[in-house]
């Protein structure tokens, strides 16, 4: 399993993370612009049918690594907004989520640990939550799938460290801690790979890899391609189905 992984070329899954862990942390006030690691659209299906779609953009800078994404749904008068900012180092400058007319949260560093800064509209209020978590903490904020794909890359980082002996791979499963900003909330998850499938995707029957994600109890599975990036997300709990468009 550990050859084959790599050999599918694993490297370029490591595209995002590599520069985490590999340039100097220049973050600053520049507006990130750079290279796009990954773009696209997921439609998302309850019950088979189509309820909201997430745009999204991750990418690459010197200074800063930028995932942008916008929720839309169906029943929704205007998209949700969401900002991940992650230091080169893999740590969290900033995030965050706004709607209109709904209110704002932002996540952000505070000392040596993690705080949100809440804001609602109705009724207008504002709150303060801290997290005694450390600023490595992703963020994996309600139906922004995108924030799934950083969590695997993240994973496969870890586990993967290609070498001339080719035995990098050992992809046992791994918790990490996560904030869930929406929710005002911090919980465990967990990632493992899980196999090889045949999935028939808009009529077209691909090869891709699939892994296990455990958030809170609830199971998802999560199909990558060769480049390791997500195809379909399955959530049988919740009869929900993610598919890139």
């Amino acid at each position: 399993m550990m050859s084959y992984l790599l050999k599918r070329g694993l490297a370029s899954a490591f595209a995002f993370v590599l520069l985490l862990c590999s340039l100097p942390c220049l973050a600053g006030n520049k507006k990130p612009s750079g290279q796009v690691i990954d773009s696209g659209i997921f439609g998302i299906y309850v019950g088979g049918r189509r309820v909201a779609s997430e745009k999204f953009e991750i990418t690459q800078t010197p200074e800063m690594n930028v995932a942008k994404a916008e929720l839309k749904v169906d029943q929704a008068k205007s998209p949700q907004i969401a900002e991940l900012q992650l230091a080169p180092n893999g740590n969290l400058i900033r995030y965050q989520w706004s709607e209109k007319d709904q209110g704002s949260a932002v996540v952000e560093p505070k000392d040596e640990f993690l705080v949100e800064h809440v804001q609602t509209i109705q009724p207008a209020k504002t709150a303060e939550q801290p997290f005694l978590l450390p600023t490595s903490t992703l963020i994996q904020d309600d139906y922004f799938f995108s924030q799934r794909q950083i969590l695997l890359w993240r994973y496969l980082a870890s586990q993967c460290k290609p070498s001339a002996t080719d035995k990098g791979c050992q992809l046992t499963p791994q918790m990490y801690g996560v904030i869930v900003p929406r929710q005002q909330t911090s919980m465990q998850v967990s990632v493992a790979y899980a196999g090889q499938d045949k999935v028939n995707i808009k009529g077209s029957d691909l090869d891709l890899s699939r892994f296990e994600m455990k958030f809170d109890g609830n199971s998802w599975q999560v199909w990558v391609d060769q480049a390791y990036k997500i195809q379909k997300i399955a959530i049988p709990a919740d009869n929900t189905e993610v598919y890139r468009d």
